[in-house]
């Protein structure tokens, strides 16, 4: 009977032992569960960064190649074209552009299908070049200011701004969504085979 007795005890402490080892790993689970959903929120703000700073070098590229020719071809062969002169200077700016913006910026959301990217590319710049032409247009013709200075401040400026601000929304959330996409698609086949509503 002792001997029975000593057993029972010892395992009853063992079951102790093995509950508190599983708080333990349940206590550790939780830990690291919530360190990854902390890491998780933490990654899309640490990626949306990368992504402003990525856009802002490309940016700042295409605004020197905007600017150079836009007076290159203003002071020669359209000096009395200032919305033409726009037109070109904003289309080499937008290759050059496309070609941060794909292989540097967005280079983890580009999409395989480079013709429906190029297509939206090429659409939401000809929406940011209205808007800088937009502004030109009102400044030279409605307004009256003339000027070269003029129109720099109105085109380069006030449309540069307005463009950027729309160009950077549209490239993140309807051009380069290719990693969202299939982020959202793995996401609700993972929900859906583990039985939880998406």
């Amino acid at each position: 009977m002792r001997r029975s007795s000593e057993t029972d005890g010892a395992t009853r402490a063992g079951d102790g032992a093995d509950i508190a080892a599983g708080r333990l790993d349940n206590d550790a689970v939780e830990r690291r569960e919530a360190a990854r959903a902390t890491s998780a929120d933490r990654g899309p703000l640490a990626r949306l960064f990368g992504q402003l700073a990525g856009f802002g070098m490309v940016g700042g590229v295409a605004f020197v190649i905007d600017l150079g020719v836009y007076n290159v071809v203003r002071a020669t062969v359209l000096s009395d074209s200032p919305i033409w002169s726009k037109v070109v200077s904003v289309t080499v700016a937008t290759i050059a552009a496309w070609l941060g913006n794909r292989y540097l910026t967005f280079r983890k959301e580009r999409s395989r299908g480079a013709f429906r990217e190029g297509l939206l590319f090429a659409i939401v710049n000809v929406v940011g070049l209205l808007i800088a032409a937009g502004c030109l247009f009102v400044s030279h013709y409605l307004l009256g200011f003339t000027s070269q200075l003029a129109d720099n401040i109105s085109g380069n400026g006030v449309g540069l701004v307005l463009g950027t601000i729309f160009r950077f929304v549209a490239y993140r959330w309807i051009v380069f969504t290719a990693h969202t996409r299939t982020s959202h698609s793995t996401h609700r086949t993972n929900s859906s085979e583990a039985g939880v509503p998406s």
